[in-house]
C-alpha cells in the first residue's frame, strides 16, 4: 500500500460520495483514492507534504522545448474526457495497477459535465497518444493523473496545461505526490500548513480555465516557457 493510503480513511460503503462531497473535500485539502481499479471502496487522501509544482519555476528541458516546439501533436481540451480517464486507468509497464476504479471515474466523469475536471490531450493523426485530467476550483487545479502512448505525449500535454493555468489566472498547481517525472519540471513537496495555505489563498481567486486561447498568445506564451536561456560567454579576465 501507499505510504501516504495508510494515513487514509476507508469510506463506510453505505456512504455516498458525490459530485459535491469531492469538491467539498479539495477544498480542505483532501483527495479521494481507491487502493486499486477493481477495489469498490475510496479513501481519503491528507497526505503530511504535497506535492506542488510552482507555475512561476515551471521548469522545461532542452529536449522538451525542442520538441513542444516542433508541434508533433495536435492539443486538444475537453474534447475526450472518458478517453482519457480511461487511458490513465490502464495498467502500464512499472504500474501493475491503478488507483482508479469504476466509481472514480463516474464522480469525475459528472464533474467534467458540470465544468470543474478538465482533460488535456495530445492527438496524432487522428489517435489519442496522451494526455492527463485534473479538477480546477478557484485558482488551483488538482492535477489527478495522466498517460502516454507515444514520446513526450504527457509531458507535451503539460506543459500545455502549464500554459492555460497562467493564462486563466492560477496560481496553485496541485501534484498531490512528488514523482522522479514531475522533479523533472520543478515539482516540490511542502509541509499540509504551508499547502493549505496555498490552497486558501488560490481558492480566494476568480480563475477561469480556458479551453479555448488566441492562438498567437498561445504560441508566444509556449516560446517564453521553452525558451533555452543563452550560454555564459566566455572570456578572459580582464582586471
Amino acid at each position: 500500500m501507499n505510504p501516504a493510503r495508510r494515513r487514509a480513511t476507508a469510506l463506510p460503503p453505505v456512504f455516498e460520495v458525490t459530485p459535491e462531497l469531492v469538491l467539498r473535500a479539495y477544498s480542505i485539502g483532501v483527495f479521494p483514492m481507491a487502493e486499486s481499479g477493481d477495489d469498490p471502496e475510496l479513501y481519503w487522501i491528507d497526505p503530511e507534504r504535497r506535492g506542488i509544482l510552482p507555475l512561476e519555476g515551471f521548469h522545461v528541458s532542452r529536449r522538451l522545448s525542442r520538441t513542444v516546439r516542433a508541434n508533433p501533436y495536435e492539443v486538444r481540451v475537453d474534447s475526450a474526457f472518458d478517453a482519457v480517464i480511461a487511458a490513465c486507468s490502464e495498467p502500464v509497464a512499472g504500474r501493475p495497477e491503478t488507483w482508479i476504479n469504476r466509481k472514480i471515474r463516474v464522480l469525475y466523469g459528472e464533474l467534467f459535465r458540470r465544468g470543474y475536471a478538465h482533460s488535456v490531450e495530445c492527438w496524432r493523426d487522428g489517435r489519442l497518444q496522451g494526455g492527463l485530467y485534473g479538477v480546477a476550483l478557484g485558482g488551483a487545479f488538482f492535477g489527478e493523473s495522466m498517460f502516454t502512448r507515444a514520446r513526450d505525449a504527457s509531458k507535451v500535454a503539460l506543459v500545455h496545461l502549464v500554459a492555460r493555468l497562467k493564462v486563466g489566472g492560477f496560481s496553485l498547481l496541485d501534484t498531490q505526490f512528488v514523482t522522479k517525472h514531475l522533479t523533472q519540471f520543478g515539482a516540490v513537496e511542502i509541509a499540509r500548513g504551508a499547502y493549505l495555505e496555498r490552497l486558501d489563498a488560490a481558492l480566494k481567486l476568480a480563475a477561469e480555465f480556458p479551453r479555448e486561447i488566441d492562438p498567437e498568445r498561445l504560441r508566444a506564451l509556449l516560446a517564453e516557457m521553452t525558451r533555452t536561456p543563452a550560454p555564459a560567454a566566455r572570456g578572459r579576465l580582464q582586471g
